[in-house]
């Protein structure tokens, strides 16, 4: 069939940048949120590191989805599933993705929705206009039956997601890993709001990387080809575009740490000589002394068990937990209370 799509929900992140930069750019030690790194050349690299041998994370959890999507789909519907044949008991299932990206990933959950009710609306929001419109594209174009509704926002300022209908459940699709980019308590948070949004019923699907050995670790954020520096980088290459800054990246040295006490691997940008930067659309020139470095990213790895109380602390249920045989990812189904 010919499907549609609604126009895309437009706010301005503009101010919210300006805000971001100014804050990290004046505290000591110095840093920048990590959802700066998503315009549309961030989201070209990022494609990018998804594809590169050292990077396990979106192939392991991809490979947990291509088993998994049927009965992750089943579930969220609220089909009654017994030995043998699935009963379809359950209703409409209206899928949102947070931080939806290319939608790589997502499209093996949409065509298992897709085979299970022929017609699905599928609610991408993502910070990146480029990358949901293209993601509209491919997937219309591949995935006959699925209705696009792209909104461009930044859902961990200000989430507002469009009422289920009548006979309609949502699962929202919080996939990649993305929630190890948030400190444990505004993780905690963030479902919080998540939820807040969501009906009895709803569904949340959550990624997680769990830990494992260093050397895995620090080879999937600091690839041999330089793919994740270059992505590292492109957060100051962004401000110059966007607020007229004179950062020169390449006197920025990309450098990834596994923090074990914190369970988290950091990225950093290290500056390697003094230097002053002006931003002109934030009149501000911050100071950059030889070494000093600005922190951009942290993407924590969780132990078992410890996803699945964090969501009930954030109002969800746990249902099931998907992981693959080496036990480096972990997928989470949980409902809404």
């Amino acid at each position: 069939m010919t499907t549609t799509s609604l126009p895309l929900t437009s706010v301005k992140i503009d101010s919210q940048i300006a805000a971001a930069v100014s804050e990290g750019l004046l505290s000591r030690p110095k840093w920048l949120p990590s959802w700066l790194f998503y315009d549309e050349a961030g989201s070209r690299l990022f494609d990018q590191i998804t594809e590169i041998p050292e990077y396990y994370v979106t192939r392991t959890e991809r490979a947990i989805l291509v088993e998994r999507a049927a009965e992750i789909v089943r579930r969220a519907a609220g089909d009654d599933v017994g030995s043998g044949e699935v009963a379809r008991g359950g209703e409409a299932l209206r899928i949102v993705e947070l931080g939806a990206g290319s939608c790589d990933k997502t499209r093996v959950v949409l065509r298992s929705a897709v085979e299970r009710q022929d017609t699905v609306v599928y609610e991408p929001v993502d910070v990146s206009a480029s990358a949901l419109i293209e993601a509209q594209e491919r997937i219309e174009t591949e995935i006959p039956g699925v209705v696009v509704c792209p909104r461009v926002l930044n859902y961990v300022c200000d989430l507002a997601l469009e009422p289920p209908s009548p006979g309609e459940r949502r699962l929202v699709l919080y996939i990649g890993s993305s929630i190890g980019n948030f400190e444990p308590n505004e993780a905690r948070l963030l479902l919080e709001n998540v939820r807040e949004a969501l009906v009895p019923g709803d569904a949340l699907l959550l990624g997680v990387d769990m830990a494992k050995d260093r050397e895995t670790l620090l080879r999937a954020y600091d690839d041999a080809a330089g793919v994740t520096a270059a992505f590292n980088r492109n957060i100051l290459a962004r401000i110059n575009r966007e607020l007229g800054a004179d950062f020169n990246p390449d006197a920025f040295q990309h450098r990834a740490v596994w923090n074990r006490y914190r369970s988290r691997i950091e990225m950093h940008l290290g500056n390697q000589l003094p230097q002053t930067v002006h931003i002109p659309a934030l009149d501000l020139r911050p100071e950059f002394e030889a070494g000093e470095t600005i922190h951009t990213e942290n993407s924590y790895k969780y132990v078992p068990g410890q996803a699945e109380t964090m969501l009930r602390s954030s109002g969800f249920a746990p249902e099931e937990t998907w992981t693959d045989e080496k036990g480096w990812f972990s997928v989470c189904l949980a409902r809404a209370e």
